[in-house]
């Protein structure tokens, strides 16, 4: 019987560590759960520490964890509950660990995944702004501190899948031509581009194949999300941006592709459910069950792909000049965009005023070499404030 090992999850309450929660538990002779760390979402956490029974419970903040604490001493229960940054590191880098999920969006996610890694954990990683904050800082931890990365993102997920073992060495030095890199186009591909303005935040939170938290959700509908991911493809594979070519498809069956200079072109299909590269992450070499149902081919019937219309998605055009300048632009690109999309989900600024930001913002910032991590700290907290001025700038205005 292989021994259990224990998983901190990072970011427990949204979609990401519900479902690998799920997934734990269809295999609980494997696996059994060491942390689960929310930022505000108290009840969701309390509910999944009376399920799961970890060791340690995290909250943001020290008042938050209080109140958790409380809440979880009148159930009778002896789980640990610490708060703040500092405790998310301590659960991620834990001698006990032996995977963690790092599924915080955000910049918040950076330090405790980080840690992770000089750790030598295996990194399920879900947060993708750890690699475009952070991106050869945080690969060269990998290599050194020998932690085992795989990546959670269903596309980059997909990739790896069919990917040469020995890719590391240089993609063309393993036969591969490029990446085709797939993206629904959410839920606003075909809207005309007059009605994009009107867009409300519930609208951009609707998105047609997959179940995901209100951020991530608005990323999808503008296309940022798919310019991260660009990013995060470069890093992952040592990839050129001109060797990754993204490609709208909006059945979302086939998750991404690789293609190799024989002409051949591999691809992981599914249905889109994140259990399934999750369930790929935590067993990996290995296969278990993810609880996914059978991908049915003939109902699918078809499956259509087009080229992504900049005009459209400025977001994605913004992203790829963004990798293009190098430096800080691939943080302050992120914060820009963090900072917009919270204050469109406020109301406080249109759906088409989230590119007009963050245009605005890297327009205005310096760029830098990210030479360590006090540098993309400060890219990041000085992006924010510009995005926060152009932002009451434009309220004022309007």
């Amino acid at each position: 019987m292989t021994e259990q090992q224990w998983v901190t999850v990072l970011g427990a309450s949204g979609s990401i560590g519900q479902s690998t929660l799920d997934v734990i538990a269809r295999n609980s002779e494997r696996y059994k759960v060491y942390a689960l760390t929310a930022n505000t979402q108290l009840e969701k956490l309390l509910e999944q520490c009376l399920i799961h029974q970890p060791v340690y419970a995290v909250m943001r903040d020290e008042d938050s964890a209080e109140r958790l604490r409380q809440r979880l001493k009148a159930q009778g229960s002896d789980i640990k509950v610490l708060g703040g940054e500092e405790a998310l590191c301590q659960v991620a880098a834990a001698p006990q660990v032996d995977a963690v999920m790092a599924a915080i969006v955000g910049a918040a996610g950076l330090p405790p995944t980080l840690a992770a890694v000089k750790e030598g954990k295996r990194v399920l990683l879900a947060n993708k702004e750890a690699l475009v904050m952070a991106g050869r800082l945080f690969m060269d931890a990998v290599k050194i501190h020998k932690a085992v990365l795989l990546p959670i993102d269903s596309e980059h997920n997909a990739i790896y899948q069919c990917m040469p073992v020995d890719y590391s060495r240089g993609l063309a030095n393993v036969g591969v031509r490029k990446i085709l890199l797939t993206a629904s186009g959410g839920p606003f591909r075909r809207t005309p581009l007059t009605e994009l303005a009107a867009v409300t935040p519930e609208q951009a939170c609707a998105h047609p194949n997959w179940s995901m938290g209100r951020k991530i959700s608005v990323d999808s509908a503008t296309m940022m999300n798919k310019g991260l991911e660009l990013v995060e493809a470069c890093w992952l594979f040592d990839a050129r941006p001109e060797q990754v070519e993204v490609v709208i498809h909006p059945q979302s069956i086939i998750h991404s592709m690789v293609e190799y200079l024989d002409g051949s072109v591999l691809a992981q299909l599914g249905n889109p459910d994140m259990r399934t590269p999750i369930a790929y992450g935590l067993a990996w070499p290995e296969r278990i069950d993810s609880g996914v149902s059978s991908l049915d081919i003939i109902a699918t019937a078809r499956l259509d792909f087009e080229a992504p219309d900049l005009q459209r998605f400025p977001c994605l055009r913004l992203a790829s000049e963004a990798i293009s300048a190098g430096g800080t632009a691939m943080v302050t690109l992120n914060a820009a965009n963090e900072v917009a999309v919270e204050a469109f989900l406020q109301r406080q600024l249109g759906f088409t005023q989230i590119a007009d930001v963050v245009e605005g913002v890297l327009s205005q910032a310096t760029n830098t070499e990210p030479c360590d991590l006090a540098v993309v700290e400060k890219a990041d907290q000085d992006a924010r404030v510009i995005a926060q001025e152009i932002i009451a700038q434009q309220t004022v205005n309007t």
